[in-house]
């Protein structure tokens, strides 16, 4: 079945139920094709992960709720990681001279591994987003020397993991064009019927978060991929979802939220930007406890 056609008028309205959450069907690899984490930094992260829980969905600041009324999509941006773990720049262009409303992030290549996470949610769950299918940010990779992986995470995550190595956290690494959800292995390889092969400069990368469903989906040039994970971060209202992405070496890449054009059409429509994301606050229980499971009925 066409993507397209599968996504086309999938919201809140849909009376279908959500498929239940199952493994990945493809083998998991044991380790990385490129790169492998040293062992302390596995066991730090799994200690982060017990000592720190996921961090409850918030209400939005005043101030940004008012940034997001006056910017819209380019609200959003990067927060620069504290860590002496990056070595680079985070930059939003129009705080240069001219340029569109995105942020471009330049990492050296003694830049370590570290995951940049977005400084507001991309999914915000006390809050209704009626009208809303999901939502959708691109990279446009300039240079990659190093590792870059895109995805999504919860906070708190361990800063200095890529995306979709530990809890609440998915991503396609872009090195090994594996996918990765909660998995701190190898990954499993993303089948696209040879629409990716390799990542080279001037290349976009887009990833999307279906509301039903809880499904998670990739883009390349405008070219919508196979979903990569189904039934993560349900129900709705228990996570606040941020985009994240993971980079290590020299690097060069955009991040667009929506201030300037996607280059997968359907993202420029309401129903995918992430200024919608925030409309009303929800009820104690969400909008979405009729249509999905658990998070841990999703991981049975």
């Amino acid at each position: 079945m066409n993507f397209l056609k599968h996504l086309k008028g999938k919201g809140r309205e849909s009376d279908a139920p959500p498929p239940a959450w199952a493994p990945a069907p493809e083998s998991s690899y044991k380790d990385g094709l490129i790169n492998e984490a040293p062992e302390d930094e596995y066991e730090g992260a799994e200690e982060f992960c017990s000592n720190f829980p996921p961090d409850a969905p918030r209400l939005i600041p005043t101030a940004a709720l008012e940034a997001m009324q006056t910017l819209g999509c380019r609200a959003w941006g990067i927060e620069h990681p504290n860590t002496p773990r990056f070595i680079g720049r985070v930059q939003r262009a129009d705080e240069t001279k001219g340029g569109a409303a995105v942020v471009r992030v330049q990492t050296l290549p003694n830049c370590l591994s570290v995951c940049l996470l977005s400084d507001m949610p991309i999914v915000a769950g006390l809050y209704n987003a009626p009208g809303k299918q999901g939502a959708y940010f691109e990279l446009k990779i300039h240079r990659m020397d190093g590792i870059i992986s895109i995805g999504t995470a919860c906070r708190p995550y361990p800063s200095w993991r890529h995306p979709g190595w530990n809890r609440l956290s998915a991503a396609l690494h872009l090195d090994d064009l594996r996918k990765f959800f909660e998995d701190p292995n190898g990954g499993r390889d993303y089948h696209t019927d040879n629409i990716l092969t390799r990542v080279r400069p001037g290349d976009v990368l887009g990833c999307g978060y279906e509301l039903v469903g809880g499904r998670l989906f990739f883009t390349y040039n405008g070219v919508p991929l196979p979903p990569a994970f189904t039934g993560i971060y349900m129900p709705k209202h228990q996570y606040d979802v941020f985009a994240a992405i993971g980079v290590e070496g020299a690097c060069d890449f955009d991040v667009n939220f929506g201030g300037d054009m996607f280059v997968w059409k359907p993202a420029n429509e309401w129903a995918w930007r992430v200024e919608g994301s925030v409309g009303n606050i929800a009820g104690p229980s969400g909008e979405f406890d009729d249509e999905l499971p658990t998070y841990e009925q999703s991981r049975a």
